[in-house]
C-alpha cells in the first residue's frame, strides 16, 4: 500500500510534544469571549407559541427567524447548558454554501434536484452575509472562500475538472504553493464564492443578542427531560421542574439523543478534534503566505481542515473521527492524547517553516453524523413538532435553512425548501449496537485504506454507496 505525505515526511516526535506542552484542553472561541451575563433558568410553568429546545445555531437561527416572520408571537428558546457550548461553539469556523455536504454528495443523491439546492444554498449564505452586515454583528466574517487541496497525486485530476475560471479556480502545485507556502501541495482549487469565514463563538453571542433584541424568552441551565404531546399542545418537562407548554415545537438538540425516539438511531456523534495555534508573528505569516486568508482543506477522505483566525492564529483541526460504543457524549472524551499528536505532526508536515510554534488550545466537538452526510427534516405529533439534525460537520449555514424549514413544516406551509425530496426524504438510520461500533470501525479502516491506495473505494465501501449508507470521515 502506498504511504501519504504525513507519513513520508512525519514530523519529530519531540517537536510535537513540545508545541503541546502548554496547551490547554480548553475551547479557543468560548474562552475569546468577553464575560457575559447567564439567563436564568426555567423553573414554572409557561405558555409559548413556539418552544424551541437547544441553544445551538439551529435553535437560535428558528427562534430569530420565528420572530421575523411575526414579532407578536410568544417564542421561548431552552438550552441544557449554556448557549452555544457545543458544536456551535467548537466547529472550525466555515460558513459553507453547500446543504449537501459538497457537491459531489449532492450529486450522488438528489442529482435531479443538486441546481436547486446550490442555489438556495448560495441564497442561504449570501442571506446569513447580509445579515451579519445589515445588522453590524461583529463575528468575524469574511467572504474569502475556500481551498480544496491535493497532498497527493492522484487527488489533482478531480480538482482540476471542477474548474470552470469564474468562480473555481485551479492551480498547479507551483501555483497553490505561491499562494500558500506548503510543500504538501500538489495542486489546489479555489472556490472563491461558497465559503465565507467566521469566529463561532462571537456569531453564536451575536444570535443570542439578535434574539433577546427581538423578545424571545432564552433559558440555560434548563435541560428537556420529556416531550408529551396533549390533544390540544405540547409538553415540555424540564429538569429543576419547569414546564413549557406550546403550540408548536423546534427541536434543534444536533448530536445529543432526539427527543424523538423513533430518530434516535438517525445520527451517531463522531468525535472531531481540533489545535490552535498561538498568534503568528509577521515573519512566520510572511513564511507560509496567505495573503487571501482563505479557509483550506485537504482533499483526503480523512481531511484536515484549516484556517486564519481574527489575530492569525492557524486552527488546525480534522483528520480523526472517533465514534465511541453506544454513542455515547462523554467530558473525558474530549482529551485524546493520540488524536492531538497526530494533527501537531501533520501540521508540522504541512508547515515545516513554522518549527517552533506552540499550541495554545486544543479541544474536541461532537458531530451529528447522518447516513447521508447532510441534515434531515421530519415532523412529528401531526406537524407540531418539527426536528432537524445530521449536519455531519457542515452545519454553520445550513443550520439556518434548516429554521426556515422547520418554520415552513410547523406553519403547514408548502414552499420550494419543503417540495424539495431532499428535505422530505429521511436517511437511512444507523444499525443499533452492538452492531454500530463495529461498523463504523470498518468503515474508518476501508477509508484509511483507500486513502493509501490512490482514494480507490474498496467493494466494502462502494456496497454502502450502493445502498446509501456510510460514514462521513
Amino acid at each position: 500500500m502506498a504511504s501519504t505525505v504525513f507519513e513520508r515526511r512525519p514530523a519529530d516526535p519531540a517537536l510535537v510534544r513540545a508545541a503541546l506542552a502548554d496547551s490547554r484542553l480548553s475551547v479557543f472561541w468560548l474562552d475569546d469571549l468577553p464575560a457575559s451575563e447567564r439567563q436564568p433558568r426555567l423553573t414554572r410553568r409557561i405558555h409559548a407559541d413556539l418552544a424551541v429546545v437547544g441553544g445551538g445555531y439551529t435553535g437560535l437561527w428558528t427562534a430569530l427567524r420565528a420572530k421575523e416572520r411575526d414579532p407578536e408571537r410568544r417564542v421561548v428558546l431552552v438550552e441544557g447548558k449554556t448557549i452555544g457550548w457545543a458544536a456551535s461553539g467548537r466547529n472550525g469556523g466555515f460558513v459553507e454554501a453547500s446543504l449537501t455536504h459538497g457537491e459531489k454528495n449532492g450529486e450522488a443523491r438528489y442529482p435531479d434536484e443538486l441546481e436547486t439546492l446550490d442555489r438556495l444554498g448560495m441564497q442561504n449564505l449570501d442571506e446569513i452575509q447580509q445579515t451579519v452586515e445589515s445588522r453590524n454583528w461583529q463575528c468575524d466574517f469574511e467572504r474569502v472562500g475556500s481551498f480544496a487541496v491535493a497532498t497527493e497525486p492522484y487527488q489533482v485530476a478531480e480538482l482540476a475538472e471542477a474548474h470552470d475560471g469564474e468562480t473555481e479556480h485551479f492551480y498547479d502545485a507551483e501555483a497553490m504553493r505561491a499562494q500558500i507556502a506548503s510543500p504538501t501541495y500538489e495542486g489546489g482549487l479555489w472556490s472563491t464564492r461558497d465559503t465565507a469565514l467566521a469566529h463561532p463563538g462571537k456569531l453564536a453571542r451575536e444570535l443570542l443578542t439578535a434574539c433577546l433584541e427581538a423578545g424571545v424568552e432564552v433559558f440555560e441551565s434548563s435541560p428537556v427531560l420529556e416531550l408529551r404531546a396533549e390533544p390540544d399542545a405540547v409538553e415540555l418537562r424540564l429538569r429543576d421542574g419547569g414546564v413549557v407548554r406550546a403550540n408548536r415545537v423546534a427541536l434543534a438538540t444536533n448530536a445529543f439523543p432526539s427527543l424523538l425516539k423513533r430518530y434516535r438511531l438517525h445520527t451517531v456523534p463522531v468525535y472531531d478534534y481540533v489545535l490552535m495555534t498561538e498568534p503568528l508573528t509577521d515573519a512566520q505569516l510572511a513564511s507560509i503566505g496567505w495573503s487571501g486568508r482563505q479557509g483550506v482543506a485537504d482533499s483526503a477522505n480523512q481531511f484536515h481542515y484549516y484556517r486564519l483566525s481574527a489575530d492569525n492564529r492557524i486552527l488546525w483541526g480534522g483528520y480523526d473521527a472517533i465514534y465511541h460504543f453506544g454513542g455515547r457524549i462523554r467530558p473525558e472524551y474530549d482529551d485524546r492524547r493520540k488524536s492531538y499528536e497526530r494533527l501537531a505532526s501533520h501540521f508540522f508536515t504541512t508547515f515545516p517553516q513554522l518549527e517552533g510554534v506552540l499550541f495554545t488550545h486544543r479541544w474536541a466537538g461532537v458531530i451529528d453524523t447522518s447516513s447521508r452526510f447532510f441534515a434531515f427534516h421530519a415532523t412529528a405529533h401531526r406537524g407540531r413538532v418539527a426536528y432537524s439534525a445530521g449536519f455531519t460537520g457542515l452545519g454553520v449555514a445550513a443550520t439556518r435553512f434548516a429554521a426556515d424549514v422547520m418554520l415552513d413544516q410547523l406553519a403547514g406551509l408548502t414552499t420550494e425548501r419543503t417540495s424539495l425530496k431532499a428535505v422530505r426524504d429521511m436517511p437511512l438510520p444507523f444499525p443499533p449496537e452492538p452492531a454500530t461500533f463495529p461498523a463504523v470501525q470498518s468503515v474508518r479502516w476501508a477509508l484509511d485504506r483507500a486513502d493509501h491506495n490512490h482514494g480507490r473505494r474498496n467493494l466494502f465501501l462502494r456496497t454502502l454507496d450502493a445502498v446509501g449508507l456510510g460514514f462521513d470521515s
